[in-house]
């Protein structure tokens, strides 16, 4: 089966049951969870499916709405989203810092500009000269691990002192956040 085919038969699939892991898919076919990954990449860049938690789901008009972080697609926290705007002109929302990197990861070559909200003084910030926290034990009930943006290494750091966690420079934390992701560790990113 070519590749094109595999692909509109992910989306036949994804219309009917909503979310499959790359695991399933690898099955259904009989191909490897890589070939799947190569498959599924450009239904990802056209936003006709978006990924999950160790899988992928498909986006209908109905299912992403404005007020719906395009990633998880939890409704969106004003107190610390995050924007990305494609080289496309296209602007994502996202419920917080942990869903836009991901999805930045994703998608790193058509990002014009990716960001964010200073976690303290709710300014816009650009998240590529943001400070981002860790696992601060400050929980905002948003996907884990929690990571919250500063536009000040001397805040972030304060914030540290109180609630603790890792400090990260952006290019950290699009690491963390997908090794977290992918690893051991899990994620709190569902639906």
């Amino acid at each position: 089966m070519l590749p094109l085919e595999r692909q509109k038969q992910i989306l036949s699939w994804l219309s009917e049951e909503g979310t499959l892991s790359i695991a399933e898919i690898s099955k259904r076919f009989n191909v490897s969870e890589m070939t799947v990954y190569r498959d599924i990449k450009p239904l990802l860049e056209e936003r006709k499916i978006n990924k999950t938690s160790g899988g992928v789901s498909f986006i209908s008009n109905s299912s992403v709405s404005s007020h719906s972080c395009t990633y998880c697609l939890k409704e969106l926290n004003n107190r610390h989203p995050m924007q990305i705007i494609t080289i496309h002109q296209t602007v994502e929302q996202f419920c917080c810092p942990h869903c836009g990197l991901l999805r930045y990861k994703d998608i790193e070559k058509n990002v014009s500009q990716i960001i964010c909200r200073d976690f303290l003084q709710q300014t816009t910030i650009s998240a590529k000269l943001a400070y981002f926290l860790f696992g601060a034990d400050f929980n905002l009930n948003c996907c884990q691990p929690q990571v919250l943006t500063f536009d000040s290494l001397k805040y972030a750091e304060q914030f540290q002192k109180g609630f603790g966690g890792t400090i990260l420079r952006f290019d950290q934390a699009v690491e963390e956040v997908s090794k977290r992701m992918n690893g051991d560790m899990g994620c709190g990113c569902h639906k």
